[in-house]
């Protein structure tokens, strides 16, 4: 097997999207697919200035939630027969996924768009953005988010 597809989860639904369209398309291909969490310990640490909710958007999990993310993520893929290999990565999780892509010399990067629509966009931890610009393999963002998600989420604002 020489194809090899790299996606990353946070156990969220959007996540889980993503990993089932990797997982579609390394089935496709004959293809292992590893699935790839981030995570630091959690010290207290805290986001100053962000918005509510933006820093969860890009942080790493605690690692408490990542095996279980990794977990559940594996089951999806095993249930359509797809090799797959975990790696829980002490890391921000763009800088994990194109780690881990690097190490496995992947084909493929695959993400969901969440973040990419609306003022979400413009944050520094738009995972998508940064994966798809520092890429050295082709990536595939894939539409995770419901329609309209972001103006439903900017008029509750």
């Amino acid at each position: 097997m020489s194809e090899s597809i790299v996606v990353g989860t946070d156990g969220s639904d959007s996540a889980t999207r993503a990993v089932a369209e990797a997982a579609r398309l390394a089935k496709a291909l004959e293809a292992e697919l590893h699935v790839v969490s981030a995570f630091k310990p959690l010290r207290g640490a805290r986001v100053g200035g962000a918005a509510e909710g933006t820093a969860e958007e890009w942080q790493p999990l605690p690692h408490s939630k990542v095996e279980s993310a990794l977990g559940e993520a594996a089951a999806l893929v095993r249930i359509q027969q797809v090799p797959v290999t975990t790696h829980a990565v002490e890391r921000d999780p763009a800088d994990a996924l194109l780690d881990v892509a690097g190490e496995v010399s992947a084909n493929l990067i695959v993400v969901g768009s969440k973040g990419m629509h609306g003022a979400r966009r413009l944050t520094l931890g738009n995972v998508p953005n940064q994966v798809s610009h520092r890429a050295r393999c082709n990536v595939l963002v894939v539409a995770t988010e419901e329609p309209g998600a972001d103006e439903a989420a900017a008029t509750a604002s």
